[in-house]
């Protein structure tokens, strides 16, 4: 329970910063109507995998408000099933991020995801189930050419018997439009 309630007080943190950069971070334009639309930007994650009597399909939308040349922040929906044999895995959730470019081709990021997991596993013909909530916060840094960036992410938050990823250190391509 403890984690749950530090988890919301973070999402609705980071949520009333996102609304009120995005209420100060630009002046309204000449003809008086704000450019918010303007600084908005649309990406995000698809995967799909297929294996022997396996499969697996990740779906995670993101919008990114630019509120300078050097940052942005945004929030994302995520959604994990995997099928492998007779185990089966739902997750959703959702995610902020913060972007951070000092230069034009460097790139950091800080992102927060909070998992809802659907485990089903069957071991001998007996069904067991496990639902919970797990964190994961990224630290990462990428290489940046216009909207597309390549980098590493680190999970610091990373608890091998529970995390969605394999490794606490992953590779990411981020493309923004």
């Amino acid at each position: 329970m403890h984690v749950i309630k530090n988890t919301f007080r973070f999402s609705f943190l980071m949520l009333t910063l996102l609304l009120l950069s995005s209420l100060d971070a630009h002046a309204q334009g000449v003809n008086g109507k704000s450019d918010f639309w303007n600084n908005v930007r649309f990406g995000g994650g698809l995967g799909l995998g297929f294996g022997n009597n396996t499969f697996n399909l990740a779906v995670s939308p993101t919008a990114l408000y630019e509120a300078s040349n050097s940052f942005a922040t945004g929030v994302g929906l995520n959604l994990n099933y995997s099928k492998f044999g007779d185990d089966k895995l739902l997750a959703y959730g959702a995610s902020f991020i913060n972007l951070y470019s000092p230069a034009p081709w460097i790139q950091f990021s800080g992102e927060y995801e909070q998992w809802r997991v659907n485990l089903t596993q069957n071991f001998s013909g007996t069904e067991l189930k496990d639902d919970y909530w797990y964190p994961a916060l990224f630290m990462g840094v990428g290489y940046r050419q216009g909207n597309v960036t390549v980098g590493l992410r680190f999970d610091v938050l990373y608890d091998d018997s529970r995390s969605l990823y394999a490794d606490p250190l992953m590779p990411f391509f981020r493309v923004y439009f």
